[in-house]
């Protein structure tokens, strides 16, 4: 089940950045003013949108760094505040209704995690989609949701404490990912 959607009129500033240096990701990220963002163009029409402030808190003030990653679908004005969990049971099921493309999206996962571009991963790996939220939406969204993770905890594991999530919950290990 989908997270509540937010019906709005959204004026996006579009917005490029490579994910192939982790720190260059996290600084331009933390240096970008305060707006709404279109980041990623999906073939389903709809767009990965951040918004920065996102309104995480730390110690009761704002997180200054902090933004939220919304899947925007223009025809319906409205936001979808897509989730960890979300993502994760829906690769669950997409895991019993065939292991070898879940896997195939999870080694894909986990070269957008080192820093590939997810275009590139899709169209080098040939992942397909199945059932559920599309792979396309998976890894464009994942992207952003680890550059949020990169800024919020910049000192610590950052994006590789979800994906190291991922791993564990389907029993992978780095060397069958690469």
């Amino acid at each position: 089940m989908k997270n509540k959607k937010f019906e709005y009129d959204v004026n996006l500033v579009p917005l490029e950045i490579s994910n192939q240096q982790q720190n260059v990701f996290r600084e331009t990220l933390n240096n970008i003013p305060y707006l709404l963002y279109q980041v990623e163009e999906l073939a389903t029409g709809e767009m990965i949108v951040i918004n920065k402030p996102g309104g995480k808190r730390n110690f009761g003030r704002l997180s200054r760094n902090d933004f939220m990653v919304f899947i925007y679908n223009p025809a319906e004005h409205c936001l979808w505040l897509i989730s960890h969990k979300e993502i994760s049971d829906d690769i669950e099921s997409k895991y019993k209704n065939n292991p070898k493309q879940t896997k195939l999206l999870l080694k894909g996962l986990y070269h957008v995690c080192c820093g590939e571009e997810p275009d590139e991963v899709m169209n080098r790996l040939k992942i397909k989609d199945t059932i559920g939220i599309h792979v396309e939406t998976i890894l464009k969204t994942y992207k952003w949701i680890w550059g949020q993770e990169d800024c919020n905890y910049p000192t610590k594991k950052g994006r590789w404490l979800s994906m190291e999530g991922l791993m564990e919950r389907f029993g992978l290990t780095v060397e069958e990912l690469k």
